[in-house]
């Protein structure tokens, strides 16, 4: 039992004593090796013949998992509304990047329309691990998955051709992996689009990936956008969710290099779950 329980389990034997019904609840406990776990609590009085409380009988059940799930779940609802609003804002950041680099209404126009068209293609690659369950399993290549991502982010008509580089990424992912990896990679863009590299002319992204026994490593390099002066006073919803999928679903680490020349985002994954 952690410190600040101790009150709680004097308030439960308090109870017992006084023979009343206690129902199960949910409480935290520590493992021998230290880590906090989410359990139900079933408490009974135990009675001698002659009705007399004399102890008390305790069973604990991990409910880890469950309250995971529902963590889960939490989070995906908050994604589900994120993902109605945030096409909006991303939009609403190309069309403004787009129209820095253009001249004509005609440019304008056939800028958005080629990507809003690669957000499309992003999506259509990334949807059939989620609406065709009975289809052979997918794998596609990390870094075909991320040129479609970034695709939209580009700017081929502003004067450098290469805005994002891509280099070490040629390996297969799995289909469980890949809606996952997807959405890491478009919140990491959608946040530079409106505030790093990618929200300045000369901005330039680099994504290098490198194998290190188990685990892929995978830096993402902003260079070329606003200048940073120290860490943000928070992290924002996208940020969030980056760190969920990547600590939570695959068990990896995500660290944040605050620069001033651009942000850096230092990712582990683990390949067991990759792949």
């Amino acid at each position: 039992m952690t410190p600040d329980r101790y009150e709680e389990e004097q308030s439960i034997l308090q109870r017992l004593r006084r023979g009343e019904r206690l129902e199960p609840f949910e409480t935290i406990r520590r493992r021998k090796d230290g880590s906090l776990i989410h359990v139900s609590v079933t408490i009974s009085p135990i009675k001698n013949v002659e009705g007399r409380i004399i102890g008390a009988s305790k069973i604990e059940r991990d409910i880890t998992k469950g309250k995971q799930a529902q963590e889960t779940q939490a989070l995906l609802i908050g994604e589900m509304r994120h993902r109605v609003n945030n096409p909006f804002a991303v939009t609403n950041a190309l069309v403004g990047m787009i129209a820095r680099s253009v001249k004509t209404p005609q440019e304008m126009a056939a800028a958005i329309q080629a990507r809003l068209a690669a957000l499309n293609r992003a999506h259509e690659l990334t949807r059939p691990s989620l609406i065709n369950t009975e289809a052979e399993p997918i794998q596609i290549m990390l870094s075909t998955l991320i040129r479609a991502i970034l695709a939209p982010y580009s700017s081929e008509n502003s004067g450098n051709p290469e805005r994002i580089n891509i280099t070490g990424c040629d390996l297969l992912i799995s289909e469980r992996a890949i809606t996952s990896v997807a959405l890491i990679l478009h919140e990491l863009a959608t946040n530079a689009t409106k505030y790093g590299a990618l929200s300045a002319a000369t901005g330039v992204v680099h994504v290098d990936c490198a194998l290190v026994k188990d685990e892929l490593l995978v830096t993402w390099k902003e260079q070329g956008g606003p200048s940073i002066n120290g860490d943000p006073d928070r992290e924002g919803f996208g940020g969030k969710l980056a760190r969920q999928i990547v600590v939570h679903q695959f068990g990896g680490k995500i660290f944040n290099e605050w620069n001033p020349a651009g942000l850096f985002v230092h990712l582990t994954l683990p390949l067991k779950h990759l792949q």
